[in-house]
């Protein structure tokens, strides 16, 4: 690929967002976030997926599905995603996503 004023500005843009997110508070308040987003994505799938109710069992195998892909991502050793920041913050969702369900499901009474 050429080196253009474009991708000069975004791998610059991208080495700075890593030096800033090597801090450890920053990190965990990024992490934070990640899991703040997966319970919210887990209520939305689950209030948009309710309002059907024929979609009950399609959704809930799909989010099952992307919970053991994730998983198998991230405890294998093949992609080594625990060292990454990316693997952290896409566990971090799947376990924000669980907790969202699980907390609707109680909520419910189901």
């Amino acid at each position: 690929m050429q080196q253009t004023r474009l991708n000069t500005l975004l791998d610059r843009l991208g080495a700075g967002i890593q030096e800033q997110l090597k801090n450890p508070w920053r990190r965990l308040a990024t992490l934070s976030i990640a899991v703040l987003f997966g319970i919210f994505l887990g209520l939305a799938v689950s209030s948009s997926a309710g309002q059907l109710g024929y979609l009950d069992i399609l959704a809930s195998s799909i989010v099952v599905i992307v919970a053991e892909v994730v998983s198998a991502l991230f405890y294998g050793d093949r992609w080594k995603l625990r060292q990454t920041l990316f693997g952290e913050i896409l566990n971090a969702v799947k376990f924000g996503l669980l907790y969202g369900l699980c907390l609707i499901a109680f909520l419910l009474g189901s």
